[in-house]
């Protein structure tokens, strides 16, 4: 105990959480935001259908964008341990293989997408009108993938060089713009769904830009040059696409808990989908929020695995973790006092506003358990601990998978208590994977070797 008093009470690393978590808290935040402007704009349009549509479209494009959230998050473990040992050749070279990922998955994506967008929609049973928005929806919407995984990886990156600041960039400028635009094409021009779609393509691609302008200025403080012969070897490859094999892994699980709510809300009516699309945007205020600590450990424990330094790591953990609750408790409380007026911030449909009225107590015990997921997220990613990562996260898809079966006859109340209950389990089994790690040697030995 008197240790983590200790490191509680050590300034500096307060401030140095504080340096990496505020700016990346204001862009997290933002993101959320997006989707709370998508909603509350097509919530006040003529049909539920119109709010649904949107719901269900941004949850199959959210497929891509989480599932290769490794662009991401393998990048700022790498980053900051190159940066932990000023190494300028391995963050040059980091940066375009990260870039070139990106670009080569969004092209795959966007030849099978086509193909793909029937039978994903034809398996969630949609009302004829909801597939229609739908679609309208996703055909333009999927024309700012490239852009939104060009994004990821240069997040990750400014984030592994404590660069907060350069990733705030690129988030604010991609969803400020989106947010801009969606009102001027929707409430100004009228243009309905096809309206929000074009204003989530037009931010993505001016982050993108806003990023790139930004690359060279950060590689000015790490003097090196771009080791073009090594990128023909497999070896200089390896190690990151062993990462982010196990984190795609991990993220298929994740998303997949996500798009099955939503599908599964999809055949309990409109209504319902529509209503638990208002009370998810709540979950994602609190996830951004609390992740941009979770950011702030990343980069400073890839930095202290890099530098050695293990006194770092415990602090910035301790640190991190005691704001990371206070946070949690703050949102729960929110939530509990002022839901009704969230959701009524939201939509003006009377009908759905009763429908999430009833499901609120879930939404506000959800911080609490989620946040220690986030904060030991950002431990295993600064280690570049992706396997264990992976492993937590299967063992918490399969809890939902039972608990969904198992409480499928009461409805949308079986559903929130499936979901609840696999953020629980994702928590607990990260903790005890962090515990095994840290018998066994502790974490400064612990980065991964990932081509193993």
């Amino acid at each position: 105990m008197a240790s983590l008093r200790s490191d509680w009470l050590h300034r500096p690393t307060h401030r140095k959480v504080w340096m990496l978590a505020a700016p990346m808290i204001v862009s997290n935040l933002t993101v959320p935001l997006v989707t709370l402007v998508d909603s509350t704009v097509a919530g006040h349009l003529a049909h539920a259908g119109e709010l649904a549509s949107v719901a269900v479209g941004s949850a199959i494009y959210a497929l891509p964008i989480w599932v290769f959230g490794f662009l991401r998050m393998g990048t700022i473990g790498f980053a900051a341990q190159a940066s932990g040992r000023a190494d300028g050749d391995a963050l040059r070279r980091l940066l375009l293989q990260a870039l070139l990922l990106a670009v080569g998955l969004a092209a795959g994506v966007l030849l099978l997408s086509l193909p793909l967008l029937g039978p994903v929609l034809h398996m969630m049973k949609p009302s004829a009108t909801l597939d229609a928005l739908s679609r309208t929806y996703l055909h333009v919407r999927l024309l700012g993938l490239p852009a939104a995984l060009v994004n990821a990886a240069l997040v990750g990156w400014f984030l592994g060089m404590h660069n907060a600041g350069m990733a705030l960039r690129v988030t604010v400028v991609t969803n400020v713009v989106n947010i801009a635009l969606n009102l001027a094409f929707v409430l100004g021009l009228h243009w309905g769904v096809t309206g929000i779609a074009l204003a989530s393509v037009g931010g993505e691609w001016l982050g993108a830009l806003a990023g790139l302008a930004g690359v060279a200025g950060q590689l000015r403080r790490y003097p090196g040059r771009l080791p073009w012969r090594t990128l023909h070897h497999w070896s200089e490859w390896r190690p990151l696409l062993a990462v982010n094999r196990d984190i795609l892994i991990r993220s298929l699980a994740l998303q997949g808990v996500f798009f099955a709510v939503t599908a599964l809300g999809t055949r309990l009516g409109d209504g319902v989908v529509a209503a638990n699309a208002l009370l998810l945007n709540g979950l994602l205020l609190a996830a951004f929020a609390l992740d941009g600590l979770a950011n702030a450990v990343e980069a400073l424990t890839g930095h202290a695995v890099g530098a050695g330094d293990r006194g770092a790591l415990r602090r910035g953990l301790v640190v991190a973790g005691g704001w990371s609750l206070i946070g949690s408790a703050v949102f729960a409380l929110c939530f509990g006092v002022a839901g009704r007026s969230f959701i009524d911030m939201q939509t003006d449909m009377a009908a759905v506003r009763a429908i999430a009225y009833q499901y609120l107590p879930y939404l506000t015990v959800l911080p609490l358990i989620g946040v220690w997921s986030y904060l030991l997220d950002g431990l295993f990613v600064g280690a570049t601990r992706a396997r264990e990562m992976r492993d937590a996260m299967l063992v918490a898809g399969a809890a939902f998978v039972l608990l969904a079966l198992g409480l499928r006859g009461w409805g949308n109340h079986g559903l929130w208590l499936a979901f609840l209950g696999f953020m629980l389990v994702r928590a607990v089994a990260m903790a005890w994977m962090g515990w095994r790690i840290a018998r066994r040697g502790g974490w400064l030995g612990a980065a991964a070797n990932p081509a193993a």
